[in-house]
């Protein structure tokens, strides 16, 4: 089996992971980066990006995500592709093992694995992601000033959603499976006093429709009983809110994660409960999750990193 060694292992890419790998790199740790299952992170599914600072035309996703990828390798960080399975922490060094079958044994880790948003199942969301299908309203709503979304979910993160998307939009209906919010009495109040949301209870998304980019969302309210109505909802975007799913299995028993499976830091640092372990970016943000955010805990966890192993010496 072959093995290498690092001073500064990063597992996961995303702004979080390249950001670290840039800071590392700079800082004469020749840090090995491997970018998962999707390289560049959520980022490379998003179109426009016209939030991060220094594109003052805008960006793609991919771009942005090519562009600090770049950055990170000209000042030597190894980017790899490749699967973290599994991670030994029991003992320094650590020692991850690699989808190819290879090991790499690491001084230090950041954990950048990001989240995934959770979406319905349907078929046409991947049809028509970036296209009028967003799981970030403070991504993309500015696209839609002026113009009719729909947010599906009932919690505080949806009602949350509605409220920002309604600032912008002409119309917000927010799509709710149960006869009821589960937000926040004062949010729940926020949302039904607002005059361009409309709450649309015991409905169910089963389809989206549109040409080229999409046009609207065939619902269907009371399902399952005999009041049962089918009916098409003109709109031109459609925003997920039903949570987001840290990239954390893995690590499930060897690090501290909270009730939804976010990795716990040592706040204000990015240090975890392993000692030369930390983590960056959505996988230990439940809040922001933003490329902003994301890159500038990459940078954190660069410096936490540096001054972790500094100390070891």
């Amino acid at each position: 089996m072959n093995n290498s060694s690092t001073r500064c292992l990063i597992i996961g890419s995303g702004p979080a992971g390249y950001t670290a790998a840039l800071y590392t790199s700079r800082a004469n740790l020749n840090p090995v980066l491997y970018e998962g299952e999707q390289p560049g992170g959520q980022l490379t599914i998003t179109t426009e990006v016209e939030n991060f600072p220094g594109y003052p035309e805008g960006t793609t996703g991919t771009q942005l995500m090519e562009d600090i990828r770049a950055q990170a390798i000209k000042f030597g960080a190894s980017v790899r592709t490749g699967i973290i399975t599994k991670v030994d922490f029991s003992k320094r060094p650590f020692v991850a093992h690699i989808s190819d079958g290879t090991t790499i044994s690491a001084d230090s880790i950041i954990i950048s694995t990001g989240a995934t948003a959770k979406f319905l199942g349907l078929p046409d969301e991947q049809k028509y992601m970036g296209m009028g299908v967003s799981a970030c309203a403070t991504c993309d709503g500015f696209f839609y000033r002026g113009k009719r979304v729909a947010v599906v979910g009932g919690g505080d993160t949806a009602c949350e959603e509605a409220l920002y998307l309604s600032n912008l939009a002409s119309a917000v209906f927010l799509i709710v499976r149960k006869d009821y919010l589960r937000a926040s009495k004062v949010m729940q109040k926020r949302v039904l006093d607002k005059p361009n949301i409309t709450v649309l209870f015991n409905t169910n998304t089963v389809g989206l429709f549109g040409e080229e980019f999409l046009e609207g969302a065939h619902l269907v309210e009371n399902i399952g009983t005999d009041k049962e109505q089918h009916f098409d909802l003109a709109i031109d975007g459609f925003f997920l809110a039903i949570g987001h799913k840290p990239n954390t299995d893995i690590f499930n028993g060897e690090i501290n994660l909270d009730e939804n499976g976010y990795i716990v830091t040592q706040t204000p640092t990015t240090a975890t409960n392993i000692p030369g372990v930390f983590a960056a970016g959505d996988v230990a943000d439940p809040i922001y999750r933003q490329a902003i955010t994301a890159a500038g805990s990459g940078c954190k966890a660069a410096l936490d990193v540096e001054k972790f192993l500094s100390e070891q010496l």
